[in-house]
């Protein structure tokens, strides 16, 4: 997966994703920014909600259970020093229909412990690289 992020100014930059959709990032007015679209870290917030609720709607329909709503309450807590990285996400998650409980709790944890690419990139190690003016300068 590769993607391209253009600075359009100030703080703000923009991007088509793979899969051809437009995103647009910006920092708050106090740092800077003009809060013209929503920050990073919210946007990591919001993909660890988006994947593990693909993954669990996905879960159900494969039981044959089919969900009449799906809320989530996503709360992130971030350490005080920098890089403030997130420390703790909780998802409280609320469904309607007729759901067993313990079918809804097995889709759950099959894509907290199994699927959700997001949130497992996020308690991992990741390699992280960078160059300039396409020369590799360092891994970190």
């Amino acid at each position: 997966m590769e993607t391209t992020i253009k600075w359009i100014g100030k703080m703000a930059f923009a991007s088509t994703t793979p899969s051809g959709h437009e995103l647009k990032m910006d920092a708050s007015e106090e740092v800077g920014g003009e809060n013209s679209g929503p920050r990073p870290t919210e946007m990591l917030l919001n993909a660890v909600a988006g994947c593990t609720g693909i993954d669990i709607i996905s879960i159900l329909h494969k039981m044959r259970l089919e969900p009449t709503s799906f809320l989530m309450d996503v709360k992130g807590e971030r350490a005080e020093n920098h890089p403030k990285k997130f420390t703790k996400i909780h998802i409280h998650y609320a469904l309607e229909g007729e759901l067993p409980e313990d079918k809804v709790v097995r889709a759950i944890e099959l894509s907290k412990n199994k699927y959700c690419s997001v949130s497992h990139s996020l308690d991992s190690t990741i390699t992280v690289s960078y160059s300039i003016n396409n020369t590799v300068r360092k891994e970190l």
